[in-house]
């Protein structure tokens, strides 16, 4: 499994012949887009910054897009949708948390959440997880200390830190904060994050920051 940032809330995954795009920024967004394919666009939230599906729209791939909490299978991929809340862009919305199966690992997508306290339904619905993505930089969504307390009670192998920098308009103080919280302030940053089921075991939290 690869996994690289695009920016923002932007993540491409990608197994062999397979690519899901988590939140990809639209063109009519402020922040920088991307234009390459996908197999899968998953978007969290209703907003230019994470519902770019014409970026991911390249090179022959039409990808199949999932925008909402549901439960799915899209070439052999499990995928779950569970509802939560953001404050993102000064208003209240509905975000999706993203479970997907791949490669025998669970990856926890937390989208644009905008509240820790996440309904007991939901917290049960997530069980185990290998790899954590979270956002960090307040205004609508976690702030680092909210991003770590949550962190820590959903027990991740790895956690991927990202909406922080130029997505709040500001320098990455709120990611210096969250390696501060932590315990993870020499992590450097990693071009992509290649990683494979048997890698994981015996990790605990450890922070795995991708540059953009």
């Amino acid at each position: 499994m690869v996994i690289t940032h695009y920016g923002g809330e932007f993540f491409k995954v990608s197994v062999g012949d397979t690519t899901i795009a988590y939140n990809p920024i639209s063109k009519d967004s402020a922040l920088k887009s991307t234009k390459s394919g996908a197999d899968v666009a998953l978007l969290a939230l209703n907003h230019p910054d994470f519902n770019g599906v014409e970026q991911v729209t390249h090179g022959g791939k039409a990808p199949f897009v999932i925008q909402g909490p549901g439960e799915y299978e899209v070439q052999k991929v499990v995928i779950r949708g569970l509802p939560s809340r953001s404050h993102y862009g000064g208003e209240d919305r509905i975000n999706t948390i993203y479970l997907v199966t791949l490669e025998n690992m669970e990856l926890c997508f937390l989208g644009a959440l905008g509240d820790a306290k996440l309904d007991p339904s939901v917290l049960e619905a997530i069980d185990v997880i290998d790899i954590l993505f979270t956002p960090i930089g307040g205004n609508g969504v976690l702030t680092p200390s909210e991003a770590h307390e949550l962190s820590v009670r959903l027990e991740p192998k790895v956690v991927i830190p990202m909406h922080y920098g130029d997505i709040v308009g500001k320098s990455d103080e709120s990611l210096k904060t969250f390696l501060k919280e932590e315990g993870a302030e020499g992590v450097k940053p990693l071009e992509k994050f290649t990683v494979k089921k048997k890698d994981l075991e015996g990790k605990s939290g450890e922070v795995v920051v991708l540059a953009s």
